[in-house]
């Protein structure tokens, strides 16, 4: 196979014979990577049965990046900000310090592999809370450092692992092996000198001993300050895309843990069903406005690279999943499908100076990115545009009100602003080309549960209808129109 095995039948000393049975030839380079997430990697168990799936692709040279186990990273933010209340000396006894080792050390011992592995880093994680504690300040640069052991130690763990198993593997930092990034510290973007550097590391270590690579996924180096990045929320799925693109790929696999991308989220939605077939920009809106099974920025690497994506589920790993490409037929697509993203704030900004005049919409804009603030949604008219708040940064700090004020004071010297916070989106990811028979059962759906929608956008990738509603009348909604939508799918799939 070109999976690199150890014999285990043939021994001298302390060294081991590598078998290969397929000749190595120059075309005997990676051909996939497959990335895993928290929930499959949470366990001893969880890491046996990966292993085992990994090992069942015998054609494949696999790259893999994984990331933390279970809920760590959670568990570490929960950590640094206790620290920060606690003081130095307590550090040791945060409840989730001493979650972290247990799992992380119960799971090497299943495992049978040696606590060495990963136990410079719990202590180093240890003196990393106390020096928090002693400063009773976490900056977003020290943020960064504290959840990156979450993916250090789990690919770590998985490497030796593999190795225990006679299969032969390199654990990868990826702050170390080339990805380059802005210094936006817990929502860097990957710079382009980042691919030559990963095609140039990967392949020279593959040539020299080849191994299967394990890199930490959702992290990176700053390119001025030199210090670990990380790529936000469910950014390991970007650094998989960007493997694929670095190294020309034939395929990127994201394994989760459900059976694909689905046509609406099945939390809310219980007749939800996997979508077979997706195109970048779908995917992308999906990811952008709210699914969760997907990293907003993760398509644009694989779109550079066309390289196909393919979602599939950990779980049950003979289900097709989503095959995510530059080209589908659309010709029978009516929506694909409904995603929810609750919590967003909406500014109304009304003016007359907008009548016929030109930089309007500059100032605007202009104010929020002084505010670091981005926008999800904008409609415009001649005298009054609406748009509703990206909660991605902002939610995550403190003092939101604080903030939300700031933004309508500095408004307000050159407009009528109007704040309406507890809204949600509902977009609708489908074929605009049908968008007038969208529309049209969309309002018949939402005029007979009585519900009025306060803003609606069509997105310029041709692909999205946004609109905007109360949060509290949003669950309704989606439930309703997901039904309504599937009745309309099956009833064409039927004719």
């Amino acid at each position: 196979s070109r999976i690199t095995c150890v014999s285990v039948h043939e021994k001298k000393e302390s060294s081991a014979i590598v078998e290969i049975t397929e000749d190595k030839t120059p075309e005997n380079d990676f051909t996939i990577v497959m990335k895993f997430g928290g929930s499959s990697v949470a366990s001893a168990q969880r890491m046996r049965e990966i292993a085992d799936l990994i090992l069942s692709f015998p054609e494949e040279n696999p790259l893999i990046v994984l990331s933390a186990m279970g809920k760590t990273t959670n568990n570490l933010l929960n950590a640094g900000e206790k620290a920060v209340g606690c003081g130095g000396s307590k550090a040791s006894d945060i409840p989730e310090l001493n979650l972290i080792k247990d799992l992380h050390l119960r799971t090497v011992s299943e495992l049978g592999i040696p606590p060495s592995v990963i136990s410079s880093h719990l202590e180093e994680l240890e003196e990393l809370l106390k020096a928090i504690g002693r400063t009773k300040e976490l900056t977003p640069r020290t943020t960064d450092y504290l959840v990156s052991f979450g993916e250090c130690m789990s690919t770590r763990i998985f490497a030796a692992y593999l190795n225990s198993r006679g299969v032969k593997a390199r654990q990868y930092d990826a702050f170390d092996i080339g990805f380059i990034t802005t210094d936006e510290f817990t929502n860097a973007d990957i710079l382009e000198a980042t691919y030559p550097a990963l095609s140039k590391r990967l392949r020279d270590d593959w040539e020299a001993d080849p191994a299967i690579p394990i890199v930490t996924g959702f992290l990176g180096k700053g390119c001025k300050s030199c210090a670990i990045t990380t790529l936000g929320r469910g950014g390991s799925d970007l650094t998989a895309t960007t493997l694929g693109k670095a190294l020309g790929l034939r395929e990127i696999q994201v394994w989760k843990d459900v059976d694909g991308v689905l046509t609406g989220d099945p939390t809310i939605c219980s007749q939800a069903k996997p979508v077979p077939h997706l195109i970048f920009d779908e995917a992308a809106e999906l990811a952008y406005f709210g699914a969760q099974v997907l990293h907003p920025q993760s398509m644009r690497p694989a779109r550079e690279g066309d390289i196909p994506v393919r979602v599939k589920n950990s779980y049950n790993p003979k289900a097709p999943g989503t095959l995510i490409n530059r080209t589908r037929d659309m010709s029978e697509v009516l929506l694909t499908s409904i995603v929810l993203k609750r919590n967003v704030t909406m500014l109304d900004i009304a003016s007359t100076r907008m009548l016929g005049q030109f930089g309007f919409l500059a100032k605007v804009f202009s104010i929020l990115k002084d505010l670091g603030i981005s926008v999800d949604v904008v409609a415009t008219s001649e005298v009054s545009i609406s748009l509703t708040l990206d909660p991605s940064k902002l939610w995550s700090r403190e003092l939101i009100q604080q903030e939300l004020d700031r933004v309508v004071e500095e408004l307000e010297k050159i407009a009528v602003v109007n704040l309406l916070q507890n809204r949600s989106i509902i977009s609708l990811i489908g074929n605009v080309q049908y968008s007038s028979l969208i529309l049209e059962k969309v309002f018949h759906v939402l005029r007979t549960n009585n519900v009025n929608v306060q803003m609606i956008s069509q997105g310029a990738s041709k692909v999205n209808i946004s609109l905007i509603v109360n949060d509290h009348e949003a669950e309704k909604c989606v439930k309703a129109l997901h039904y309504a939508f599937l009745k309309v799918m099956m009833f064409l799939n039927s004719i």
